[in-house]
């Protein structure tokens, strides 16, 4: 302090004056009087990462509910139920009975029958191409053979689809007997 003291006098004394405002505020700040509320210790910020200290109060009562046995916490669970006015939850079971359950619900749900197929045309052979043509042309009503062509060009593709299983091995049959190779889904 001597020594900024010694800087500020050979300096103006507006200067001195300034300096010495300054220390008078610092110090009135820093003082508490005896009007102001009393001034809480600084907290520094936790740095991100580090766990959060634990508050006390918290903390003591997570002690507690731990020490607890089955038949006490059921007990503090309704009593919050009805202070904080909570409706009750449906128990959800443990993963080994839910399992359990879910395996008998299966079995007991009656299958479905596939009513409806699809035929498609996977691959064919470019030996056979030609009677494909013509084959296709016959079974796809308002086709013509360059539509056919284009059509078989285009493989793999949907030949008829919401179709009757009965139906779907016919329209197999005939479209295998001309070198397609058909899949029904």
């Amino acid at each position: 302090m001597i020594f900024s003291l010694r800087v500020i006098g050979k300096k103006s004394i507006h200067q001195f004056r300034q300096f010495h405002k300054c220390i008078v505020v610092c110090q009135t700040d820093a003082a508490p009087a005896a009007t102001s509320r009393p001034t809480e210790p600084l907290t520094i910020p936790i740095p991100e990462g580090l766990d959060k200290p634990i508050n006390p109060k918290l903390d003591k009562i997570a002690n507690d509910i731990t020490s607890l046995n089955l038949i006490e916490v059921m007990e503090l669970s309704n009593l919050l139920k009805k202070r904080l006015n909570l409706p009750d939850a449906p128990i959800m079971p443990v993963g080994g009975f839910m399992a359990a359950g879910k395996s008998d619900e299966v079995e007991e749900a009656p299958k479905q029958v596939k009513s409806s197929f699809t035929v498609k045309l996977i691959k064919f052979d470019d030996k056979q191409k030609v009677p494909l043509i013509k084959e296709i042309k016959n079974l796809l009503p308002n086709t013509n053979l360059v539509q056919a062509k284009k059509f078989i060009e285009s493989v793999p593709v949907v030949v008829m689809k919401d179709i009757s299983q009965d139906e779907a091995t016919k329209l197999k049959e005939s479209i295998e007997k001309v070198g397609g190779e058909i899949e029904i889904t």
